[in-house]
């Protein structure tokens, strides 16, 4: 009843409205009205958006239908023009709008490549009358065919007012575009310099970081996160979030892309990793190319992010392709892998098989390169004997002809492996060698004074038999070691305090000795291990040379050693070689080691099991040393 009421006085309010000349009139209502009456609307309004409450479920009028440009002879020729001198006789015939002179000049710079495969058609009166008409008529040029007009611009260099016709009108449109074409032009004008090109990319960019919710395909997103440098932070961000909500949907390539992308921008995403890890695990074998593993052990081991699964992965997938591998990917990998401090025996053995096996392929760089990895995971081949044959036979002739940087970082892997040849490390030693290994950067030459320090040690230690073994480290200054305390030495420190006693001249703290090496504590003990005087004690490992007493009959030094997380390799608890290095030569200068590792130390929770530790442990090593 309600609704009929109010159907008859919008039908009423309506016609009053309509046939009212004056405000009086409009006060005066009409009589009732029996049966239907025609509805007249009120001037202005349009048919297609008013609807009266009595006209009920009546069917409103249809939108208007977009008239579609109608196909022309000309389109067809160019959808099927096999050489572009089809697509360009059609053109001089028919002739046609802005857009299908875009679609024309599309197909003959993207799909047959006339800059690269026919330069002669760049002058071309008919191109320059279709580039002319598209400058024209830009404003009928599809949106869908814009984006890949610029780039037929861009290949083509044409001049700069109708290239600026063309980044014009995308400024015009970039609101409209869609995310792909986009980050279609990020791709394109990444590597461009010119002014106009940079705020085209970086109007691109502003949208895409307003957008970014929109983008939902793997592609794209790898193709975006390859360019971070043109990218902001802040988009970058974003953009890592949105490749861990569709981290499933990447193929191994993918992966492959943004892995090395991330790695060249120094991006440390943990979550990403964790995520790309898990869903690279779960791609089939075939997808684990060479070039992939290469590049993901070479990203991985840049930013050393550590995955164990993965790893095994790719050194079951690897080992049998090793014989497979050229010479730079093989050292490539173990480099990666030498970086993770990841010791994959089994793969390392394969390496080493393939510098033997592939010798005549092997440059220097390779070799030293192998070689330091070696040294850096203490690595020594099965077939050592061979291996080294065959690589000092190749460091003879060539070793010399390096830089001091990188001739100095071999030798010192060499003193590592226990392979340096006396006249590798006196050649290092000499003064001008020394001089433009210090001259660098304060850390640069605080390393390199290290390493010498440590050649010289080898030469004086271990090649007593040689004549020069007898070099003064006087020369290499030794300054005292400037790093902060971590928890493992401030409490081993304060537990061979408690373990002295009052005795404190029987204990020295942090020595920094002239092999290059510190000490974290050094002690002396009698037969009985009750620790003795040291301050008047001879100490040749000390830049004073200590006291001027002889340590007595029975009693021994001993260096106690601790050993942190990362001087353990991988997974492992095998020391890397510079701590193994480290170890033997305090040995062979008279010391026996005390080894502390961060495992066994962070077990006790007492000091009284902290003092019974180190007295076991004082006892095993004396023990040792006397068994020897």
């Amino acid at each position: 009843m309600a609704s009929r009421l109010l159907g008859r006085y919008a039908r009423l309010l309506c016609r009053a409205s309509s046939q009212a000349p004056a405000p009086a009139a409009a006060a005066r209502l009409p009589p009732p009205v029996a049966g239907p009456a025609e509805v007249q609307r009120a001037q202005g309004l349009p048919w297609a958006t008013v609807r009266l409450m009595c006209e009920g479920r009546a069917v409103l009028p249809k939108d208007p239908i977009i008239n579609v440009p109608v196909r022309t002879k000309l389109d067809d020729i160019v959808d099927k023009a096999a050489v572009p001198e089809d697509i360009l006789l059609a053109w001089e015939e028919h002739r046609g709008n802005g857009n299908q002179a875009a679609r024309a000049m599309i197909k003959l710079v993207i799909d047959f490549k006339i800059v690269k495969q026919h330069p002669q058609l760049m002058t071309d009166s008919r191109l320059l009358h279709m580039t002319s008409t598209i400058s024209k008529q830009m404003n009928t040029v599809w949106s869908s065919n814009l984006v890949p007009l610029l780039r037929a611009f861009w290949s083509l260099d044409v001049p700069k007012k109708q290239l600026s016709s063309v980044q014009a009108e995308v400024l015009w449109r970039i609101r409209r575009l869609h995310y792909k074409q986009l980050s279609y032009i990020v791709n394109l004008g990444a590597g461009k310099s010119r002014q106009q090109d940079v705020e085209l990319v970086n109007a691109a960019l502003k949208q895409l970081e307003l957008r970014w919710t929109e983008i939902a395909d793997a592609r794209t997103l790898s193709a975006l996160i390859s360019k971070g440098k043109r990218i902001s932070p802040a988009l970058m961000d974003r953009l890592e979030d949105k490749a861990l909500e569709i981290a499933e949907s990447f193929t191994a390539e993918e992966i492959r892309k943004i892995c090395v992308s991330l790695a060249a921008q120094n991006r440390r995403s943990v979550t990403l990793f964790r995520a790309l890890s898990y869903h690279l695990l779960q791609k089939l074998s075939t997808e684990f190319t060479t070039p992939l593993m290469v590049d993901i052990a070479f990203s991985y081991g840049k930013l050393n992010f550590q995955h164990s699964q993965l790893f095994q992965r790719i050194a079951s997938e690897l080992l049998p392709r090793v014989p497979e591998l050229n010479a730079t990917n093989a050292t490539r990998l173990a480099k990666s892998f030498g970086f993770l401090k990841w010791l994959h025996i089994p793969l390392f053995e394969a390496f080493a098989e393939h510098y033997t096996a592939n010798r005549q392929v092997y440059k220097t760089v390779h070799l030293c390169n192998l070689l330091m990895t070696f040294a850096r995971l203490n690595f020594q081949p099965s077939r050592g004997e061979h291996f080294y044959s065959m690589a000092h036979s190749m460091l003879k002739d060539s070793l010399s002809g390096l830089e001091p940087f990188v001739y100095t970082d071999v030798v010192w892997s060499l003193c590592v492996l226990q392979q340096a040849k006396p006249h590798y490390l006196t050649q290092v030693l000499q003064q001008d060698v020394v001089s433009k290994l210090l001259a660098g950067s304060p850390s640069q030459a605080e390393n390199y004074r290290l390493k010498l320090l440590h050649i010289a040690a080898t030469l004086k230690l271990e090649h007593l038999d040689s004549s020069d073994s007898k070099c003064s480290l006087s020369a290499l200054p030794v300054l005292a070691s400037s790093s902060v305390l971590s928890p493992l030495q401030s409490s081993l420190i304060e537990a061979l305090q408690d373990f002295v006693g009052e005795r404190r001249e029987a204990l020295r703290t942090r020595v920094d000795t002239v092999y290059g090496w510190t000490i974290d504590g050094e002690m002396a003990v009698d037969c009985d291990y009750k620790p003795i005087d040291i301050s008047t004690l001879k100490a040749p490992h000390l830049p004073s040379g200590g006291g001027d007493k002889a340590l007595p009959l029975g009693a021994r030094r001993l260096a106690f050693l601790a050993w942190e997380f990362p001087n353990f390799g991988s997974k492992t608890k095998d020391l890397l070689g510079r701590f193994t290095m480290m170890k033997r030569h305090l040995q062979l200068a008279g010391f026996i080691t005390v080894e502390v590792p961060y495992f066994e130390w962070f077990e006790l929770k007492t000091n009284w099991q902290k003092l019974a530790y180190l007295k076991d442990n004082i006892g095993k090593a004396v023990a040792e040393d006397m068994a020897k």
